[in-house]
């Protein structure tokens, strides 16, 4: 049986991207990550995808995405997925 107390506390997950290595990132960074890109989407008048379009903020998308999905859609050739990850101490 696995020892809960050889995990950190702290939610890490692991992040992909297109043509660049895994990163391993906290909640906080995801969300920071997650937004940066959302507002690249808007600015560039690109397609939300459709769950997003009716969340008025952001913020909120980012939250949202990151409780319910693990990937968005960024273009052509790009992705971006992430999972949630446990660290040993």
């Amino acid at each position: 049986m696995t020892n809960t107390l050889m995990y950190s506390d702290e939610d890490m997950y692991v992040v992909l991207e297109a043509d660049q290595p895994e990163q391993f990132v906290t909640t906080a960074e995801l969300l920071v990550k997650l937004e940066s890109i959302l507002l690249d989407l808007s600015q560039q008048s690109e397609q939300m995808p459709d769950d997003l379009q009716a969340i008025p903020t952001i913020p909120e998308q980012a939250k949202h995405l990151l409780a319910t999905t693990c990937e968005l859609d960024i273009g052509p050739s790009q992705f971006l997925q992430w999972y949630a990850v446990r660290l040993e101490k």
